[in-house]
């Protein structure tokens, strides 16, 4: 079994990768997190230049973590030099790996067309939900429309999607949410290459 730690910037992040689905994904995939998803609050706390990223790394390193996993929003549309340059900010290490949710996290809500129909109370799918450009005020202005109810609470809004049945899996199943998936195969490859 292979022992990591995460990394997250904000609370919606911490709030899915804390959830009973996603420990149970971890367990399949033979991966233990060495301790809590750790919140670092804020985009600026994860680049190299943050004095809290070095030793929040280490202290996971410390407790026996031998990758750390990174997960941030992108913030802008997809391009090989924007994934690039957001990549190149975060604080760098040989057993430190980012990810990222493109956009932001709430695109992988889109993609998770059950959880929203059940939300909604209606039927619901999103074709493209790494396209659209500020994805949680999307969102707002879709449960407006479909409940007469927005989202005042991002993180009340995450843990509603956790509690109706959210998974990364499901998101990732979506054939255009490649970021979902990028970031499940990231921790499969890194629990595999512990067994070569």
């Amino acid at each position: 079994m292979v022992k990591i730690g995460i990394i997250v910037e904000g609370d919606c992040e911490r709030i899915v990768l804390k959830s009973i689905a996603f420990y149970r994904y971890l367990e399949m995939h033979q991966i233990q997190l060495v301790d809590d998803v750790i919140n670092i609050g804020g985009k600026g706390n994860l680049k190299q230049s943050s004095k809290r990223m070095p030793s929040q790394v280490q202290a996971l390193r410390d407790l026996g973590a031998e990758h750390v996993v990174v997960l941030r929003d992108l913030d802008e549309a997809e391009s090989l030099e924007s994934v690039d340059r957001i990549k190149a900010e975060v604080y760098q290490a040989g057993d430190v790996s980012t990810c990222l949710a493109i956009q932001e996290l709430e695109a992988w809500f889109l993609a998770d067309s059950v959880t929203l129909s059940l939300l909604f109370n209606a039927s619901f799918y999103c074709e493209q939900p790494q396209v659209i450009n500020k994805p949680a005020n999307y969102l707002s202005a879709l449960r407006t429309n479909y409940t007469g109810r927005g989202i005042s609470d991002k993180k009340g809004f995450a843990s509603a999607m956790i509690n109706n049945g959210f998974t990364i899996e499901r998101a990732a199943e979506h054939p255009n949410c490649p970021s979902a998936r990028y970031f499940l195969t990231k921790l499969q490859t890194i629990a595999s290459a512990t067994f070569l």
